[in-house]
């Protein structure tokens, strides 16, 4: 790792509390580029966290994939799970630069995720109710860094979506969230400004980046306007 990006654990969980542009990896859009190039480049365009998502794939591809994309990104960037509690820990265990894994809730609960997982690493939930938001709050400080709320708009990348909160939707749930809120969804380009004003910790795309023809390009236009 990077020492000079992450120098300890508690950097790295501050990380995952300001993700700013958060890249959500989809292997069908990013489609004869590949994962693991898109990354590159995303990475080269700005983006610090990305989380390797895939539903499809066995374990042993799932596996094999975080591998390379833990390796294309180096020092450069955050690198986190979806879903898989046991691919992190295997590709930890292998040797990998994974720090943290991102769970819904119909995965691992948050607690059983973080007493596997440890202290040093981050851990993300999604939440996008109001239940939701009451149980994060009775879990005891430091379980989950952050919360990815959404969808914002509905979106293909994830069918069985809850009702999309919009913008406005998502400012008064960041503003009743004790944690971070990284929102995602269907978000486009021209929504980064609104939803950073809304009190976005980050914003987590999928499509914008992974379908783009250019995903440096892309990349860069979206932390532009983060840091806009």
């Amino acid at each position: 790792m990077n020492t000079a990006s992450f120098p300890d654990s508690g950097r790295l969980r501050e990380g995952a509390r300001n993700t700013g542009i958060y890249l959500v990896t989809d292997t069908l859009l990013c489609g004869a580029r590949g994962v693991t190039e898109t990354v590159r480049a995303a990475v080269a365009g700005g983006i610090r966290t990305v989380q390797v998502r895939e539903k499809q794939a066995s374990a042993a591809d799932f596996y094999q994939l975080v591998l390379a994309v833990a390796s294309a990104i180096g020092d450069r960037a955050l690198v986190l799970v979806d879903d898989r509690v046991d691919i992190y820990l295997a590709a930890r265990t292998a040797g990998a630069e994974v720090h943290g894994v991102h769970v819904g809730q119909s995965d691992l609960p948050a607690g059983a995720v973080r007493r596997l997982v440890g202290p040093d690493a981050v851990v993300g939930l999604t939440a996008n109710t109001e239940r939701h938001l009451a149980a994060v709050g009775a879990l005891p400080a430091g379980t989950v860094d952050y919360l990815g709320a959404g969808v914002i708009r509905p979106t293909s990348t994830k069918p069985d979506h809850p009702e999309p909160l919009g913008i406005s939707g998502f400012q008064s749930f960041a503003a009743s969230s004790p944690l971070p809120c990284v929102a995602i969804g269907g978000i486009q380009p021209a929504d980064v400004v609104a939803l950073r004003a809304a009190g976005a910790s980050g914003i987590a795309v999928v499509s914008a980046v992974c379908a783009a023809v250019d995903p440096r390009r892309a990349a860069e236009e979206l932390v532009a306007a983060w840091n806009r």
